[in-house]
């Protein structure tokens, strides 16, 4: 297994089975939580202190939503596939383990599950990736896979 930190993009024909990559981190803030809760999840334990409290979590959390899209953020910056990137098809497995709080720091690890030419178009095919988000101490916060849709080396097709 390759543990690679940062990437240069990649067709689908350079990605192996087994092989991992990890992100940098980001540090999500208070007004980051609730900046994205006002605009687009607002249950009170995102967007409330005193409310959230009273919730199940102790406290503030970030919406899941928000992590999902903060990991997609931390992966694409790493330009491992970007390049050849031709979209995905959705993802599948979301899980939301453990909250996420105001100054927790989160990386994303991935791991190629899959890479399968297409049948029935050479010039491109699907990375599968299985995804896990990690906060300072270590602790998985979010797992997922996607299928990711991915050009071939031209000489490959």
């Amino acid at each position: 297994m390759t543990d690679t930190k940062t990437g240069d993009s990649r067709f689908l024909d350079d990605f192996a089975v087994g092989e991992r990559f990890v992100s940098r981190g980001a540090t999500l803030t208070e007004a980051q939580i609730l900046d994205f809760a006002w605009q687009w999840d607002p249950q009170p334990f995102h967007l409330d202190r005193e409310a959230a409290k009273d919730w199940n979590y102790g406290g503030l959390i970030a919406s899941g939503f928000q992590t999902l899209l903060v990991a997609f953020r931390l992966f694409y910056q790493e330009n491992v596939w970007n390049a050849a990137s031709l979209g995905s098809p959705g993802m599948d497995e979301l899980r939301w383990l453990k909250p996420v709080r105001p100054g927790d720091t989160l990386h994303c690890e991935a791991e190629v599950l899959e890479v399968r030419p297409s049948s029935s178009k050479p010039d491109r095919g699907i990375l599968r990736l299985a995804y896990a988000v990690l906060n300072q101490q270590g602790e998985t916060v979010m797992t997922f896979s996607a299928p990711h849709m991915l050009r071939r080396r031209p000489e490959a097709g």
